[in-house]
């Protein structure tokens, strides 16, 4: 995706932990937390290949602690886990934004494939019947 329009606002919501990003067609978005944490952008979740890509896991309680405007062009969110390195693109902000149902389940399907949680306090184990 190529031109995707810039948010007019952003706004941090810490009791409900989303992003709310307005648009200029009068469209919001709410994008929880967690979700921008396990689709960073970042090399260090998605490798430079897509056979690199490392699955996120215990994720449910992260927050963000800071964002930081990167030119005109991105925003660098901070998480309390010390990941930094993500750079959010407008154009890859919108594409979270617009294809939320679909990235948000096929994540969730790959954590339940991978027998991981989202919570950081629980293990999953599965055996065989």
């Amino acid at each position: 995706m190529t031109n995707a329009p810039r948010p007019l606002n952003i706004r941090l919501r810490k009791q409900t932990r989303v992003l709310e990003l307005d648009y200029p067609d009068a469209q919001t978005y709410s994008l929880s937390w967690e979700y921008l944490r396990v689709y960073s952008p970042s090399a260090e979740v998605r490798g430079h290949h897509k056979s690199q890509a490392v699955l996120q896991v215990g994720k449910g309680d992260v927050r963000i602690v800071d964002i930081k405007p990167v030119g005109h062009y991105a925003l660098q969110l901070v998480f309390d886990d010390g990941h930094d390195t993500g750079l959010y693109s407008w154009d890859y902000l919108y594409r979270l934004c617009s294809q939320k149902a679909e990235l948000w389940q096929a994540y969730l399907d790959d954590i339940a494939e991978a027998s991981k949680s989202r919570d950081p306090d629980t293990q999953v184990v599965h055996f065989e019947p």
